[in-house]
């Protein structure tokens, strides 16, 4: 996540995200309208000038203006990517704010059709940064409920697994669904004020004439394969910041742009990023089988010893498995195939016997960061 300080003026008024949606997330409890008609009806009358509307909801006054080319909202504060670090950082901008008796605008657009769409991780949770901050996430019901209770490190070969002491210290953690606690932090910052708005991809970098961070666009609407407009056609939003946050996730499109352009990895001294990719399924096994909070990492085959990387099991509730292999992109073998490598892994004896007469509820990849701290960028605008 980097940070971006622009020189755009505070809003006053929490905005309206278009003129023809009135969109909150599918879990809120506020008020939600998609037809145009129904929203026309709690319009004030149009100031003059800029063609600003005002409407009247459940949570008070809300504004936006048009330009030229695009509808142009106001925040103090613009957040890109719902995810564990821009809902933890929503979450504590509005902790602080009602600290200090202020009142800050923050709103947070989410590309996923519903926050948590695109967490896909398989999770052992520490939860001491949920600690500080939301001291009391147990008795709000998190969904954090199964403690690891065994910590298996294990070499295979082809045919054999040998267990290992493991190099993992996870007494007192928990394993989880990243994407069910996503879905809660968003309430939570819903419940604090946060805008969040699914469903709206952040697709262009706003820049002011001193070359400072403005805001974001989000992407436009009813655009046909070849480019051309089509009838539903409808431009992006701009949303605009004083402070713009970027917590896109691994290799963020705007925030590559922004390395680029302001060339921060040579003034951080940063080293290049190194990537994987993570494959992962969900299953549903026999109840029998299932040890909820049993945890193993294993490492070698299906890999050879030029490949780095590794697979991860974890029971978790409700007779669920989340088992996953994540391969380093830095592979020397061009035709490997690291969904191959992944049936392979399940395939083998001390595996498939948990997964035989089971089902595949979801899968899915994604790429991770493997970088450490001499990988991370020092330099901040």
């Amino acid at each position: 996540m980097y940070k971006f300080i622009s020189s755009s003026s505070k809003s006053k008024l929490i905005p309206l995200l278009s003129n023809s949606i009135l969109y909150k997330s599918a879990y809120s409890s506020n008020w939600v309208s998609n037809s145009r008609n129904e929203i026309s009806k709690f319009f004030h009358k149009p100031k003059n000038g800029n063609g600003s509307l005002v409407l009247w909801g459940q949570s008070g006054f809300r504004s936006y203006s048009s330009e030229s080319d695009r509808e142009t909202m106001n925040y103090d504060v613009v957040i890109v990517g719902a995810g564990p670090a821009g809902l933890s950082a929503a979450i504590k901008l509005k902790q602080v704010c009602q600290q200090k008796d202020v009142d800050l605008s923050v709103c947070v657009v989410e590309k996923g059709a519903e926050v948590g769409a695109h967490i896909l991780s398989g999770n052992v949770f520490e939860p001491r940064a949920l600690d500080e901050l939301i001291p009391h996430w147990k008795e709000e019901e998190a969904p954090i409920d199964v403690p690891v209770t065994s910590d298996n490190f294990w070499l295979l070969t082809e045919n054999r697994a040998f267990s290992l002491p493991s190099p993992f210290d996870n007494k007192g953690n928990y394993v989880i669904s990243l994407s069910q606690l996503v879905r809660w932090l968003g309430q939570k910052a819903e419940e604090l004020g946060v805008e969040i708005y699914p469903g709206f991809a952040a697709s262009e970098i706003l820049c002011n004439e001193h070359n400072e961070v403005t805001g974001i666009a989000t992407n436009d609407m009813g655009v046909a394969k070849d480019g051309s407009r089509k009838e539903n056609y409808q431009r992006g939003v701009a949303l605009k910041g004083r402070v713009t946050l970027l917590a896109e996730g691994c290799r963020g499109s705007l925030s590559e742009k922004l390395i680029k352009k302001y060339n921060l990895r040579e003034k951080g001294q940063g080293q290049h990023q190194t990537y994987a990719l993570g494959i992962k399924e969900v299953w549903e096994i026999d109840a029998d089988k299932q040890q909820p909070g049993y945890v193993l990492h294993t490492l070698g085959w299906p890999l050879d010893q030029k490949t780095y990387g590794g697979s991860f099991l974890y029971h978790m509730k409700d007779r669920q498995v989340a088992v996953g292999l994540v391969v380093a992109l830095d592979y020397q073998n061009p035709f490997l195939n690291p969904y191959e490598e992944y049936q392979r892994f399940k395939r083998h004896p001390a595996i498939r016997p948990l997964l035989e007469g089971g089902t595949v509820l979801q899968y899915g990849a994604r790429s991770l960061n493997e970088g450490g701290f001499q990988f991370s960028l020092v330099e901040q605008l």
